[in-house]
């Protein structure tokens, strides 16, 4: 009888399924490995709640918890504070009448709230014009990327990423182009 790797069209996903090269073990976020909150604290800038190993805006505390909880910032709200380390990196580039700035900067701040409302450490640490481009600095890899993507569905263009190895940053370009790119209405 032929295993599953030697059959024609068989692939090697019982060999490798042993493999765990490159995996972690602690399935905990990034977050709650870099520093030690104690169950709960309270971040005194954005008022996030950590709770079971993960930042959450909206949640309410009783009395007795939030008397005993400590006041700490959030990682998000540390990283944006020291603006030297950043996740995501967007680069777009405005020509000449393509898209007012103040939209801009309005679409970029309108995804910051939609992604700070479940997931408060992800934040714009930086927002900079230098002639016709902007850089925004985020504290995720995951909010860059929904930047871009929603800056070149509003203004057209076509992105693009590189992922760093070594440092684990994405940096994302996009050349914003007149509404051509858009989608027909119907």
């Amino acid at each position: 009888m032929k295993s599953a790797a030697d059959r024609k069209g068989g692939g090697k996903g019982l060999i490798r399924s042993t493999n765990r090269r490159g995996s972690r073990s602690d399935m905990s976020p990034p977050v709650t490995r870099k520093a030690a909150y104690r169950d709960p604290s309270v971040c005194d800038r954005c008022g996030a709640v950590y709770s079971n190993k993960t930042w959450r805006r909206g949640r309410s505390l009783p009395p007795a918890l939030a008397s005993a909880a400590d006041w700490v910032h959030c990682p998000g709200c540390a990283q944006a504070e020291s603006q030297d380390e950043y996740y995501g990196r967007v680069l777009v580039e405005v020509p000449e009448g393509a898209g007012p700035r103040e939209e801009i900067i309005a679409r970029i701040s309108n995804v910051e709230k939609r992604a700070k409302a479940n997931q408060p450490e992800r934040q714009v640490v930086s927002c900079t014009w230098e002639g016709d481009q902007l850089t925004v600095l985020t504290t995720s890899q995951k909010l860059a990327h929904r930047i871009v993507n929603e800056l070149a569905k509003a203004f057209g263009g076509k992105p693009r990423f590189a992922w760093s190895d070594e440092d684990g940053t994405l940096f994302a370009r996009l050349t914003v182009g007149k509404k051509a790119g858009r989608r027909k209405s119907k």
